[in-house]
């Protein structure tokens, strides 16, 4: 879906101010966790400089080890003498056991520290950040740790970063559930019918940016929207505080594949999804003012002649939501970036972009 219209509020970088109006809904949220494994790595064993060299392997005769003979220049014969170095175990095997029974006392330990400290965080323990369903089967909870590719120069997370966990949040969702079919976030009924999820539009709060090595926690959940549509909020905290660092509220509807249209609600998929609505307030007040149409005359900055990549388009073969978010940003001018930071969005999304298309901005 083109995005053609979009409003942002931009904070000074050097003192951001915290959202002050965060909405706290019911049983929504919890104080999260994340688990950092450590490894070893092990250095070979050597014996000192003392070789031995045996004339053969030591063969077995029934079952039994045989100590080989050797032939001395004399025609005599005589066994290997027992020595303390032919005679010490497997180093190797030796060592690998040790560093498993030492790995697995240090993950204990840790979770015994961690009990002993924040007793609530282990309920909230994700160790594979696999995510699961929490508050009587209506949440979905994720961790994600902050990667080194997802900062940019001023060492924190970009927008696309925290979108991008939106939206990751929101198909495991759908797959955790068992609803996932063969789509994007379709399910079984929505397959049958041919019809994928759409979002028309998107609002998101920032109210500080995780840097990297953070974990975050992200909920998130679905809601009724009019007679056919379905509201997706997220909140986003921070592991270690249980501070709400962004919030995130979008409104989605149905298209057919086919056809390219909008679609009502079957009732076979209704019946599907609507166990899963939670009835609580959105996480973002809904900005119901009209977004201006921009033309180049009434633009500040525009930009022609933009077509979209081919990395830009997602399994449903039109532009990813997200993508649009950095081209309205690289739009801005460069002092703008530098200085400022995205502290709020409102995206709404009123056509679909395919490869073919050409755009400004």
């Amino acid at each position: 879906m083109v995005a053609t219209a979009a409003t942002a509020s931009l904070f000074p970088v050097s003192s951001p101010q915290p959202h002050s109006g965060t909405k706290k809904s019911g049983k929504l949220g919890g104080v999260p966790d994340g688990v950092d494994v450590r490894g070893i790595k092990t250095k070979s064993v050597t014996s000192g400089g003392l070789q031995v060299k045996a004339a053969q392997a030591p063969a077995e005769v029934n079952g039994t080890r045989v100590r080989p003979m050797i032939k001395t220049d004399d025609n005599s014969t005589s066994h290997v003498p027992r020595t303390f170095i032919n005679q010490l175990p497997d180093w190797s095997m030796l060592l690998a056991a040790i560093t498993t029974i030492f790995l697995a006392a240090e993950k204990q330990w840790m979770m015994l520290d961690w009990k002993t400290k924040r007793p609530d965080m282990l309920a909230d323990l994700d160790p594979f950040g696999l995510g699961r369903i929490v508050q009587d089967g209506l949440v979905f909870r994720q961790n994600f740790s902050i990667r080194s590719y997802e900062i940019g120069a001023d060492r924190t997370a970009s927008i696309e970063t925290l979108m991008n966990h939106l939206q990751e949040t929101a198909l495991n969702h759908v797959k955790t559930a068992g609803l996932l079919g063969d789509g994007f976030g379709s399910t079984p009924e929505m397959c049958k019918k041919n019809l994928f999820w759409v979002v028309t539009k998107m609002q998101v709060m920032v109210d500080r940016y995780p840097t990297w090595g953070d974990v975050v926690q992200v909920d998130t959940w679905v809601a009724r929207s009019g007679k056919n549509g379905m509201r997706r909020d997220w909140l986003l905290r921070d592991c270690k505080t249980g501070e709400v660092v962004t919030r995130a509220s979008s409104n989605w509807v149905m298209m057919n594949k086919e056809t390219r249209r909008l679609s009502k609600i079957p009732d076979e998929v209704r019946a599907e999804i609507e166990q899963y609505f939670v009835d609580a307030p959105p996480v973002v007040d809904d900005d119901s003012r009209k977004l201006p149409k921009l033309e180049d005359t009434t633009a500040d900055y525009v930009r022609n002649g933009l077509t979209p990549r081919w990395s830009d388009l997602d399994v449903n073969q039109h532009v990813n939501n997200v993508k649009y978010i950095g081209w309205i940003l690289e739009s801005a001018p460069q002092q703008v970036v530098e200085k400022y930071e995205l502290a709020g969005l409102t995206l709404e999304y009123r056509r679909e972009c395919r490869k073919d298309s050409v755009l400004s901005r």
